[in-house]
């Protein structure tokens, strides 16, 4: 610990991500990546920016993004905020939201950097545990009028609430703000996009990292009703006015223009997921119901970290936990029909 930290920077616990090897032997399954490139609509794109716009600075109301994103999901602009990938969105929300009289309440399993955040901004939480299915249990947080921050599908799990239940969690706390982290949403679930409209304190958070493939351009967006759109712009331009670059904006626009290509690779994504479901449980793995482009996998004789490790030595990647209620799973990203088929060669020599 350096003697010039300061206090808040000393307690921290920070997040840690999935490991980036430099070494191109690794099959990367470990981040939820997608295992397909961008549209063709953002090649293009690049293909036609010229360097001479970097020189100044990017529009900080990133207002072509947010006229796609209007005419994408048909809602009025005003209801739309982008930022720099959906954890800073989030990270703006727990101190612009979140951090209220009530505890905030989010699942004990779920994305690692809720705790990170309550921490940082001091936003005083109170953990609901998973039932033991791992499953979300909606009447958990009803009994009591405070913000929630729930992930559908949660991760590492997997599992989606139905639109239903995410509108009985709204509708249970009128006077305290929902979030619904939906960085998953477009392999399965039910968005809960519809419900804004309706209800004043509900706020659904997406990105451009997964399903549209564009991790390293880091792009995210809340929807929701104004009044929650304006706290997150206050929060931003007392922060960074510009978060989100030029590049960053014309290839998100691009994406958004090819439905057709999106929407074929999460229909291949979904695919390959089922397949390794089967391949996983065809060798003795217990695998959760997935809506994510991962699964959350164990095997009754093979602990967690063993999996990891040995998976490690044949030079694939997945992630693992050192957690009570997780050690013995592993959490591996659904990758192409060629990726899947090596990990589970890789896992059939190990059981074996």
């Amino acid at each position: 610990m350096s003697r010039f930290w300061s206090d808040i920077t000393a307690r921290l616990a920070p997040y840690v991500p999935g490991e980036q090897p430099e070494d191109e032997l690794f099959l990367k399954l470990n981040t939820n990546e997608n295992p397909y490139p961008p549209s063709p609509n953002v090649n293009s794109a690049v293909g036609n920016f010229s360097i001479s716009e970097l020189s100044l600075y990017p529009d900080p109301d990133s207002t072509i993004l947010i006229k796609a994103l209007s005419t994408r999901f048909n809602v009025s602009q005003e209801y739309i905020f982008v930022g720099n990938g959906s954890d800073e969105v989030l990270a703006h929300t727990f101190v612009g939201l979140l951090r209220q009289q009530r505890p905030l309440r989010f699942p004990d399993i779920s994305y690692g950097f809720y705790s990170v955040w309550a921490d940082l901004f001091d936003v005083d939480r109170k953990l609901i545990p998973l039932r033991d299915d791992f499953s979300i249990l909606v009447d958990d947080y009803l009994d009591v009028d405070a913000p929630v921050i729930i992930a559908n599908p949660n991760a590492p799990t997997g599992l989606a609430l139905e639109l239903n239940d995410v509108e009985r969690l709204v509708a249970g706390n009128p006077d305290s703000v929902i979030v619904i982290d939906e960085a998953y949403i477009d392999y399965g679930g039910e968005s809960a996009l519809p419900l804004v409209a309706k209800y004043e304190n509900l706020l659904v958070v997406q990105t451009f990292s997964k399903s549209r493939a564009l991790a390293g351009m880091r792009v995210g967006y809340a929807i929701g009703q104004p009044p929650l759109i304006h706290a997150l712009k206050r929060i931003k331009n007392s922060f960074n006015s510009y978060p989100v670059d030029t590049f960053s904006q014309i290839t998100a626009v691009a994406s958004l223009s090819d439905e057709d290509y999106f929407r074929e690779c999460c229909d291949r994504v979904c695919e390959s997921r089922e397949s390794l479901i089967k391949g996983l449980v065809n060798i003795g793995f217990d695998v959760l119901p997935s809506k994510a482009n991962f699964v959350f996998a164990a095997h009754p004789d093979i602990s967690g970290v063993s999996l990891y490790s040995e998976l490690y030595k044949r030079n694939i990647l997945v992630r693992y936990w050192d957690m009570p209620r997780l050690q013995n799973h592993v959490r591996i990203t659904v990758g192409s029909e060629s990726q899947c088929q090596l990990l589970l060669s890789g896992l059939e020599d190990i059981v074996a």
